[in-house]
Order: C-alpha cells, then structure tokens, then sequence
C-alpha cells in the first residue's frame, strides 16, 4: 500500500487536471490512494479479473468522492473494450473477493477441524454447487500467499468481522513457504498449471 500511496501522490502532481487515475487493485482500499493523489473526485477502482483477455468483468469501484461523471467516464470505457461492468462502493474486496475470500476461508476452517478432505470439498463445490474449481483448487491456484496478505490486512483493518480470519492450515503453509501452484505445491502438488496429487 504504501508503494501505491506514493506513486499516485506523485503522479496526481504532475499529471493534467482532466486526467482519470484508478487502480487494478483487489483488495486495497480505493479511497486511500484517492486522497494521496490529492484528486480523490477523479479517482476510481478498476478492477480487472485474471485472465484478462478472458474474464468479462470488471468492477468499476467509486469512493464517497467519485465524481459521477468520472464514474460514468470509465464504466463507458469498460464497455468500449468488450467487459461487463458492474458498479460497487469501497468495500473490501469489492463485490466478487468480499464474497470470494470469506468462502475460501471457510472452506479452510473444514479442513482445519478435519470435517472433510481437501479433495471432497473441492468436488462438493464443483459437481454440488457448480463452479469451475473448489476453494482449495482456487487457493492454490490464486496463490496462498496472496490469500494471506489479503486475510492478513483484512483481519487488522476489521477485526470486528466475523468473516476475516487467517485459517491455521494457510499460516503453516505459508510459513513453510508452500503458495500453491507458483511453488509447485500447496493444498496439491502442482505440475506447472495442473495438479498432480495431493
């Protein structure tokens, strides 16, 4: 965060009055990097999912000092270039990661009370609910270290919410340097894009 603060403080200083800045972000608080670019009205979120090239959406993130016009200027944009918008307010995690993360979290919580295996939950999700992975699969596949850094932040900034926790099976991972399918092993054992075992 503090990378970003500086470069939009820099940046909102030289850049013209007109200019539009957002941020890609997927978890950091919008309004804040709005206020360091001294341009808050003409700052926005504009959050992309990965793949891009293959992903529609994109959540256009507004803060309480969002100009409309702004607002209106960039999901306009996101329609140009062929993405499904839709609209949130500074929430953490926006729309898809403040729902996204809490249900990997408790899938994660399963495993630490041993309600399940990582692989029943996985298929559970995906033949019982529909998606294309289970949680386990995503965490991995996401890297646990970056579900981390986000639980992490979270659970300091809200430590009111039930919903953020740091589950003990992503601490021992991650202490153990294990990310998931960037290090080649996580909940699974990974070879490049695709599971091996567990």
């Amino acid at each position: 965060m503090d990378l970003k603060l500086n470069f939009y403080k820099t940046i909102g200083a030289i850049v013209k009055p007109s200019t539009i800045l957002a941020s890609n972000t997927s978890s950091l608080p919008i309004t804040a990097m709005g206020i360091a670019s001294g341009r808050p009205e003409q700052f926005v979120g504009v959050h992309f999912f990965n793949p891009v090239q293959l992903m529609k959406l994109v959540e256009i993130v507004q803060t309480e000092h969002s100009s409309p016009a702004v607002v209106e200027a960039v999901t306009k944009f996101g329609k140009a270039i062929g993405k499904k918008t839709v609209s949130c307010k500074d929430t953490p995690g926006f729309i898809v990661n403040r729902l996204l993360v809490p249900y990997i979290s408790q899938a994660l919580a399963m495993v630490d009370r041993g309600e399940a295996s990582i692989e029943d939950i996985d298929t559970s999700m995906t033949l019982g609910a529909g998606h294309p992975m289970g949680p386990l699969h995503l965490a991995d596949y996401i890297g646990l270290d970056t579900l981390h850094h986000i639980l992490v932040g979270w659970t300091a900034t809200f430590p009111n919410e039930p919903a953020f926790f740091v589950p003990e099976c992503l601490d021992q991972l991650v202490t153990q340097g294990k990310f998931g399918r960037k290090t080649g092993q996580g909940f699974y054992t990974w070879d490049g894009d695709k599971i091996k075992s567990t």
